[in-house]
């Protein structure tokens, strides 16, 4: 294997590992606060949080994704004047949008708080996290250096301690805030998310300092300002097109708990009650769904490189096969994952946030989510690509699809409406990447292997179902119930899919 491909590979285990690590870590934190807030609670964090995100992708211009590249350039070239004048433009023009945004979000806090909080209780916690977005801002800047630099250890490690850091405030604050009333309690667990942020933003300067690198005489932050017009123009070229995916993102996010609300009180519930609702689907259903798709986002970050050489060098076969390797292994994550989510989706509610009136919302949203394990590569194969306008599109109309379902379905059913309308938006992302995909160098693939996955899944969800009933006999309580029988089915899923030979990577492909 070549030096590129090791450290290239290496660098995907650093990031995977920590993306596992940091996901049980936030599972943990979250599972904890959810507890002692309760839904209504979560759903004031929920309301808070949405602003943040659009402050920090306005800042933020897409440069990180840039500096990557360019780092990685001018790093080749051995050009460290370049690699140095990159950060310092960067962290200058990041620094000064991202203070500017975050003071004219701080003063117009009640003006904000009267136009997107349906609950005015969330209003501490959106001062609380608005801080965030310039320390955000710079680690993302950092971040793209270290990307460049192939230093993908520096940034999990950062990761690492960042969730480490969160989890330690969390527990620190909202103990000590939550008898003074939940809304209190919230703002300390968004202060806590602030202080993890700067914890990260430290240790990723000290790595920055410990490089030691040697600058050359007259080499400044004023002199790589002047000098920086074509570096900027270089960054913004790269990034402000994949700034567009995130700004509608981040808008939608900030519009969607009026959203939910409004449609809600259509129904005839009110804002307390929405409050809990909203904070039901976002902080209880949705991280387990999440839960196991950072493999699917590790696969999605090494598809990008393989799918570009695959298609400069002009060879549809190989790129075909990334291609179904990479749903295959979508399928082999997705499919067991949705069983366990959809079958047990009650007891697993009941068990980590003890609200079993959530397990609904979950067992509605889990078949459909199950298209979620696929939308990362497929995104990511467009990258591969080139067709960055495509994902663009994709997701616009997938927005506005997403606003019209919530609405028409949340007014007409509640929350269940609403979880299904989230669930249709997911399997239409999808079917348009799959499209665009399809219409951009067509698709072809063998469906056995996806038959003998289905099959295995029936065999589980049977096996399963079996247990449950079994072990309901034995009367044993509810958690030695359902690890038992998830265990069960989980044996039984494996071995149907060794019988079939589901696992073989060779399973007699059409591109082998």
């Amino acid at each position: 294997m070549s030096q590129p491909s090791q450290a290239f590979m290496r660098g995907t285990f650093f990031l995977s590992v920590a993306a596992f690590i940091n996901r049980i870590l936030g599972f943990i934190s979250g599972m904890f606060v959810a507890r002692v807030l309760g839904a209504e609670g979560i759903g004031l964090l929920m309301m808070a949080h949405p602003l943040v995100p659009l402050v920090i992708t306005i800042t933020e211009l897409g440069l990180p994704v840039a500096i990557s590249k360019l780092v990685a350039e001018a790093d080749a070239r051995d050009d460290r004047v370049k690699v140095r004048r990159i950060l310092h433009v960067s962290l200058f023009v990041t620094g000064f949008l991202s203070v500017t945004l975050t003071t004219l979000s701080l003063l117009g806090s009640e003006w904000i708080a009267s136009v997107l909080l349906s609950d005015q209780r969330a209003y501490y916690a959106m001062l609380a996290i608005t801080p965030i977005a310039p320390i955000v801002a710079v680690s993302a800047v950092l971040k793209g250096y270290f990307r460049g630099k192939q230093r993908m250890h520096t940034i999990a490690a950062s990761d690492v301690l960042e969730n480490t850091v969160q989890i330690a405030c969390v527990l620190a604050l909202v103990h000590v805030l939550l008898p003074y009333g939940v809304s209190y309690a919230a703002a300390g667990a968004m202060a806590a998310s602030v202080a993890s942020e700067i914890s990260s933003l430290l240790f990723l300067l000290a790595s920055y300092k410990m490089r030691g690198e040697v600058k050359l005489p007259g080499e400044t932050w004023s002199a790589h300002l002047r000098h920086g017009r074509s570096t900027l123009t270089e960054l913004l070229r790269i990034g402000l097109p994949t700034t567009g995916n995130g700004v509608i993102h981040s808008l939608y996010g900030a519009f969607q708990p009026l959203l939910i609300t409004t449609s809600l009180a259509a129904a005839g519930i009110g804002t307390a009650m929405a409050t809990k609702q909203f904070g039901m689907i976002a902080g209880y259903a949705f991280p387990l769904l999440f839960m196991p798709s950072f493999i699917t986002q590790s696969l999605s970050t090494a598809l990008i490189p393989a799918i570009s050489e695959a298609a400069a060098n002009k060879d549809s076969l190989l790129m075909h096969s990334r291609m179904e390797q990479a749903l295959r292994l979508g399928l082999w994550i997705g499919a067991p994952a949705t069983v366990i989510l959809y079958v047990w989706s009650t007891p697993l509610t009941t068990l980590i946030y003890h609200a079993p009136e959530a397990g609904l919302l979950l067992r509605i949203l889990a078949p459909m989510f199950f298209m979620h394990y696929f939308d990362a590569p497929l995104h990511a194969i467009l990258l591969g690509l080139g067709r960055a306008n495509a994902t663009l599109w994709n997701y616009a109309v997938t927005t506005v699809f997403k606003i019209a379902a919530i609405y028409v379905l949340g007014s007409q059913y509640g929350i269940a409406g609403i979880a299904f309308a989230l669930g249709l938006s997911m399997v239409l992302i999808a079917m348009l990447n799959f499209y665009s995909i399809s219409g951009s160098i067509g698709f072809y693939m063998d469906i056995r292997p996806f038959a003998r996955v289905v099959f295995s899944m029936i065999i589980m969800i049977l096996c399963g179902e079996s247990a449950i009933r079994y072990l309901e006999s034995l009367e044993l309580s509810m958690l030695w119930n359902t690890l038992g029988s998830i265990g069960f089915s989980l044996l039984a899923y494996f071995t149907a899919m060794s019988v079939t030979k589901a696992w073989s990577r060779r399973s007699k492909s059409i591109y082998s």
